[in-house]
């Protein structure tokens, strides 16, 4: 691809105001570390917000989208959608919660929750697992997808195709370094719009090129059955549209939302996201964050990737399984007049660097918080090696991304290795007979259980492993041997002192345990309503992009009831009180 003066113009204008950002940012942080990690926990909701969806922007998205729609249609978006429900669970009933623990990371609630020296000891183990392990496996896929979308664009190969990558990382660290959340969060939100109103503008260009002539034509150039939003439970296969068998329906829809934790979609809240919640002002910034987030991701961003997706489909239909996703990034070379080129890098970019800024920052609060663990009083030691860890851990996702080549198997193993322990995550806030010990057993049961269905059992009964180790039956297995293992636990074992229990819930319930226990019916229904709400936006603005005006009428009345049935339930439930 051949970029102009005005592209060079759009991308050293997108540095230049992401670097004045974090600068702007190092001046608003105090020597400590909330004010390095938490932004001072002074985020406003609509920051915090943005900034949960511009990290789950990465440069991958677009592409993973565009090789979903391309092999089922707009319904195997799916695969990602039913994960709403977990979303709004955790923005219903958990975001007031981890606001108010007054943890700097979801490791630290461990000892916040448990009591004993296991505690310690799953806390640091946990913080580097997730903090340096995890991350850098997480950054190392960003970091291909970036390369993947730079081969294309120039061309670039071996050494080179690094080099760029590694110094785009190097900016990110650098100003992530700088500033600390509060940079992050703040270039978050400008890069977010940025490549936002990138993919919206690419999509209004493909759509109305000569060769798909607008909405018209490429619903006349697809399958009926591949714009068809709902999949279909049943055993046989199309060439478009999501179809699966009631087991596989019953894991995606009824189980994986609140029994398998993954990066970034943990039951209950984690990761990343519970950092944001850490970070607002109050509890009813962090209820209010997290449920714009929901809302933001599932309802507002997918469209314009779906529709380059589906033109895609009918303008490289020689790309092969393996490289439909790349459809996306040739749509861009082909269609973008100049200055587009240049915003659609940057966009693309700034979805990178969302993404990396974030986990590079989260991963180091874990190494600072909970491994390195000093007093949380105000020096400026804790930030310089605060920087430094940022640093180190950039040094090792680079390495990471010179010796992996594709880790798709890895996400199935995360899953599956996660299977059982999300609902031991959700529980712990209210089943006190929960402790150290049980999260440890669901913690490591999963990874038994993987080794012998995947291994054991296939090499030494091929028949039988076969059947076993092979989705969903092998996530059912997982899931119910870890929860009948961390249960057994919980009961067989001492649990945690009383006081130390009397003291957590002092300061999660100051209303009273069993006042909260009072709300959870309103809770359940703010829940009905906002998935409701976020799905009936979701599919009306599907229906108004390809001009199916009944249907769009319809799912206006599902989306004015949703918002009412969230709302009413809401003030009941007390979320919207400060």
């Amino acid at each position: 691809m051949v970029l102009t003066g005005f592209d060079f113009f759009i991308i050293i204008l997108f540095v230049v105001i992401t670097i004045a950002l974090g600068w702007y940012a190092k001046s608003n942080i105090n020597n400590s570390i909330e004010g390095f990690f938490l932004g001072g926990k002074n985020l406003p909701w609509y920051i915090a917000g943005l900034s949960m969806v511009a990290t789950t922007f990465a440069a991958d998205t677009p592409l993973a989208v565009t090789e979903l729609v391309a092999k089922n249609g707009i319904s195997g978006n799916w695969v990602w959608w039913n994960m709403l429900l977990g979303g709004m669970f955790t923005a219903i009933f958990y975001a007031q919660l981890w606001r108010r623990s007054g943890v700097v990371t979801d490791a630290e609630f461990i000892t916040l929750r448990y009591s004993g020296k296991q505690s310690v000891w799953l806390k640091k183990f946990k913080a580097i697992y997730l903090g340096v392990g995890m991350n850098a496996i997480i950054l190392a896929w960003v970091n291909l997808a970036l390369m993947a979308i730079l081969e294309v664009f120039f061309n670039l190969k071996g050494i080179e195709l690094f080099g760029f990558t590694a110094l785009a990382m190097l900016l990110v660290a650098g100003y992530s370094a700088l500033s600390g959340l509060m940079g992050v969060a703040l270039t978050d939100a400008f890069q977010f719009f940025v490549a936002l109103i990138g993919c919206i503008v690419l999509a209004i260009l493909v759509v109305n090129s000569d060769q798909i002539g607008g909405i018209a034509g490429l619903k006349n150039a697809l399958p009926k059955h591949s714009l068809t939003i709902l999949p279909s439970v049943s055993d046989s296969t199309d060439s478009f549209g999501l179809s699966m068998g009631l087991a596989s329906f019953i894991a995606i829809s009824g189980m994986v939302w609140w029994s398998s934790w993954y990066p970034g979609a943990e039951p209950g809240g984690g990761g990343y996201i519970a950092q944001r919640m850490f970070s607002t002002k109050n509890e009813k910034h962090s209820f209010m964050a997290t449920f714009f987030f929901q809302f933001a991701h599932y309802g507002i961003r997918p469209w314009p990737w779906i529709i380059v997706a589906l033109c895609s489909v009918v303008l490289y239909p020689e790309l092969g399984a393996d490289d439909t996703k790349l459809g996306f990034v040739m749509a861009m070379k082909e269609f973008l007049p100049s200055g587009m080129r240049g915003l659609l890098l940057v966009a693309f970019l700034g979805a990178y660097m969302s993404t990396v800024s974030t986990h590079l920052n989260w991963g180091a609060s874990y190494v600072i918080n909970d491994v390195w663990n000093p007093v949380k009083d105000s020096n400026h030691k804790i930030v310089r090696v605060s920087r430094w860890v940022t640093f180190g851990i950039m040094i090792l996702a680079l390495g990471v991304t010179t010796q992996v080549k594709s880790i798709s198997g890895v996400w199935e193993f995360i899953m599956e290795c996660g299977a059982g322990l999300g609902l031991l995550l959700m529980m712990r806030w209210f089943w006190f007979r929960i402790n150290a010990w049980a999260e440890i057993t669901a913690t490591i049961i999963p990874f038994i259980v993987y080794g012998l269905l995947k291994f054991v059992f296939v090499q030494n009964y091929p028949v039988l492993g076969e059947s076993l180790s092979s989705n969903p039956i092998s996530f059912f297995i997982t899931v119910g041997i870890t929860t009948f293992c961390w249960v057994l636990v919980s009961l067989i074992t001492k649990p945690d002192a009383q006081n130390h229990i009397q003291k957590f819930k002092d300061k999660i319930y100051p209303q009273g345990f069993n006042d909260f226990k009072k709300t959870i019916p309103h809770l359940f229904l703010a829940w009905l309503g906002g998935i409701i709400t976020v799905y009936s936006f979701l599919f009306m603005v599907g229906k108004i992009i390809f001009r199916e005006w009944s249907e769009s009428c319809l799912l206006l009345v599902g989306l004015i009831l949703g918002v009412f049935l969230f709302y009413r339930s809401a003030v009941k439930g007390k979320l919207l009180i400060k």
